[in-house]
């Protein structure tokens, strides 16, 4: 019988690794939380690490490398051509992933700028399984437009449909029809959908999305961020997929594609790195010679070679049973905490994070105020965590009618960077959670006061909606009532 989490849980489940090095957090008071949040614009981004107790802004780059990875660091060649950890890296990756030719970069958005570059022509159309903000922002970059092909469940938080990264066929059909093959480049397939919740795609769907996209003349190319996780879901959902191994599973997924785009700050383990890999020679080298220009030299492409080395290891390990149970186990120990206090987060839970539905959590805040902002900075003053917005904010503007968009999804990513954190940093972030959701109206809505250009939720400024939110200003804590 196939084991689960559960199982695991029951027989007093604990990390399959032992800690040898240990870094101090800092304690904060709520008056010095109150001050850094309001300095910060109320953007947890503009945070500094040092004042932040529990990080869960993002798993990428944030994890922890083993011993063998830090030892590989030792080994770096830092020849400026020819590095032979490049080509320990690039034997890696193709024993791993399985794709012919590997264009590395400093991280996963320059893979994205090299791939929209080499493929995207203006007017072209890429339909993708909902979208990610600097995947999409590449593909306008390069006057392509983003179409959403993603299976509708995935904009209901609620549906426990278990594989919500599926493309929906209908909807890709009727964009191949309206637009006409030859103007869609390529589609854009992403594994454990980010902004869905950390949402697997199925086996069955993946490859019947290649194939259609193939009997059309249209290339996919595989967002491999989380293929790991992806893969860890198939095994544990997917009929037919119980007794087969993680690396079976991965490479069937990437066997599939025409290339990937890959930010190996998250699966790979690494703290800074990526790659695009091609399976076609020739865009590999218009790859290889744009690389040249934005990023470094071909066997370097903006990464040291110790680097590489790490990542080259780190691709290795993520695909260890053992390393990836562990890592999504304490994923579902903290959304089960959750679930179990009513807390409302996105179904089922994912595979990089929690995602809490900040439109439930906060019904008394309108979608133009921001509820995932004001949500995301008021648990870092609850209890300096620091978790991030994915609703609005980040969503942007439309790029004809400069009108904010409202996604489906209003959320706020607790993310869980790997073998970081231990189960009692998660019964903290659930306490924090769960004293929020018990007192909903004590967290206001938001005003933007500074927007940048691009990527806006990145670096853009809130103030709290004094006055003007449903509750009375005597709700604030006293540092943010004199906020103007």
């Amino acid at each position: 019988m196939r084991e689960t989490f559960r199982d695991h849980v029951a027989r007093s489940w604990a990390e399959p690794y032992k800690i040898k090095m240990v870094e101090p957090l800092r304690m904060t008071t709520r008056a010095q939380r109150e001050r850094t949040i309001t300095e910060a614009g109320f953007n947890t981004f503009l945070l500094r690490s040092e004042d932040v107790y529990i990080d869960l802004l993002t798993d990428s780059g944030t994890s922890a490398m083993s011993d063998r990875q830090w030892a590989g660091m030792m080994l770096g060649d830092e020849a400026y051509a020819g590095s032979r950890n490049f080509y320990h890296l690039e034997e890696s990756m193709r024993e791993v992933y399985g794709y012919r030719n590997l264009i590395p970069t400093h991280q996963g958005r320059g893979a994205e700028h090299l791939l929209s570059q080499i493929c995207i022509r203006p007017g072209d159309v890429v339909p993708g399984n909902m979208y990610f903000t600097t995947t999409k922002h590449h593909q306008e970059l390069a006057g392509g437009r983003f179409v959403d092909v993603i299976i509708d469940e995935a904009h209901d938080p609620q549906s426990t449909h278990p594989f919500k990264g599926n493309v929906d066929f209908d909807k890709l059909s009727r964009l191949i029809e309206s637009v006409g093959a030859d103007r869609i480049p390529y589609l854009s397939l992403e594994t454990n959908v980010n902004m869905a919740g950390g949402q697997p795609c199925s086996l069955a769907n993946i490859r019947a999305t290649c194939e259609l996209c193939r009997r059309h003349g249209i290339a996919v190319f595989l967002d491999a961020t989380r293929a790991v996780e992806n893969a860890y879901f198939i095994k544990q959902r997917e009929a037919g997929y119980e007794r087969a191994s993680m690396p079976a599973i991965l490479r069937e997924i990437c066997d599939c594609t025409d290339g990937c785009t890959m930010s190996a700050k998250k699966d790979s383990l690494v703290n800074i790195g990526g790659f695009l890999a091609l399976n076609d020679d020739e865009l590999a080298d218009q790859a290889r010679n744009l690389v040249v220009v934005y990023e470094g030299l071909h066997t370097y492409g903006g990464m040291a070679g110790r680097d590489m080395e790490a990542m080259a290891i780190g691709i290795k390990e993520s695909i260890e049973e053992d390393h990836i149970r562990a890592r999504i186990g304490q994923v579902e120990y903290l959304g089960r905490r959750l679930i179990d206090a009513g807390v409302p987060i996105v179904r089922p839970i994912g595979g990089h994070g929690i995602f809490l539905d900040a439109a439930r959590f906060l019904p008394h805040i309108p979608r133009e105020q921001f509820p995932a902002q004001a949500l995301a900075a008021a648990l870092y003053v609850e209890s300096g965590v620091r978790a991030m917005e994915r609703g609005a904010v980040s969503a942007g503007r439309d790029a004809t009618t400069g009108e904010n968009l409202y996604p489906a999804l209003e959320l706020v990513r607790l993310t869980i960077p790997r073998r970081v954190y231990t189960q009692a940093h998660m019964d903290v972030v659930s306490e924090s959670v769960i004293r929020l959701h018990d007192e909903p109206e004590r967290v206001l809505g938001m005003e933007m006061t500074y927007e940048p250009k691009h990527l806006r939720f990145f670096q853009a400024r809130f103030k709290p909606m004094v006055g003007e939110a449903v509750l009375l200003e005597s709700a604030l804590p006293a540092q943010l009532q004199s906020t103007p």
